[in-house]
């Protein structure tokens, strides 16, 4: 069976959208895009476009590929000080040349929707974080809707800091048997077909196949990457998905909750100011 992220999404976006509504003020989104990567384009607009809908002011902001270190972090510093700022994220990857690390942390902890300062990172890990890196919350929505059992094996691949690593720790917060894979494990293959629910996060391209899944087991594919002009996952959806008892596609699948859940987020901060 097919997981519908878009329907997962839309449930999420409409209450997010009651809650906008009711606020004594327009919670801003501010999403930074550094050059003219045609991908990283796509999705700004796409998360431009539901935070809209959502009732949100979005503000895209369009900056030069040479631009310089100094300037894109003089920059994120004149947009923290946004008046109605929810929201704030540099998406990623920057061009070559300039450092993510000091960029990420120059966004204030109370608007880094993303999750990707240092600041944040530290409350997170600590299990005090108010703010879930998005793409590790969407992958915990995923199993609230589909009921996963406590007791299921979970294993995840792939251990970056934008998604296996939180949604690792996230999972085991959670109460969940998890186990990770990253490059170091000599056979991947054997550890994925203990998985009950297989979690891939690479970005490697038809990397799970289907002799590397249980029958019956649950399949979420949180990797992307660009091949041939478009987007595709970690799963070879043709030989697993006669296997997996269900699957999330790329696209459609894991990437319109993250976009409901990095709103939450945004939302999230919109209360915060109201405290």
């Amino acid at each position: 069976m097919i997981i519908n992220g878009k329907q997962i999404a839309n449930t999420i976006l409409s209450q997010i959208k009651q809650e906008v509504a009711a606020m004594p003020f327009q919670p801003v989104f501010c999403d930074v895009l550094v050059g003219n990567d045609s991908v990283s384009a796509s999705y700004v607009k796409i998360k431009g476009k539901k935070a809209v809908e959502a009732g949100m002011k979005f503000l895209p902001v369009l900056l030069p590929g040479d631009i310089s270190q100094k300037a894109l972090e003089e920059k994120i510093r004149e947009l923290n000080l946004l008046p109605g700022l929810c929201g704030l994220v540099v998406q990623l990857p920057l061009p070559q040349g300039l450092a993510e690390r000091p960029v990420l942390d120059t966004v204030l902890p109370a608007c880094d929707v993303d999750g990707m300062g240092r600041r944040n990172q530290e409350l997170f890990y600590s299990g005090q974080g108010v703010m879930v890196m998005p793409t590790a919350a969407a992958i915990r929505a995923i199993f609230e809707t589909l009921q996963i059992d406590i007791g299921k094996q979970v294993v995840v691949v792939g251990q970056g800091e934008l998604v296996g690593r939180p949604t690792a720790f996230l999972l085991k917060k959670m109460g969940y048997s998890v186990k990770t894979a990253d490059r170091s494990v000599g056979d991947i293959k054997a550890l994925c077909l203990e998985a009950d629910v297989l979690v891939s996060a690479t970005g490697t391209p038809n990397l799970i196949t289907g002799d590397m899944v249980k029958a019956g087991s649950v399949v979420i594919d949180a990797g992307t990457s660009e091949s041939g002009g478009s987007i595709v996952g970690d799963v070879d959806a043709g030989s697993v998905g006669p296997v997996a008892g269900f699957l999330t596609p790329v696209p459609g699948g894991v990437g319109p909750v993250t976009v409901a859940m990095l709103l939450s987020n945004v939302l999230a901060c919109a209360k915060e100011k109201l405290k």
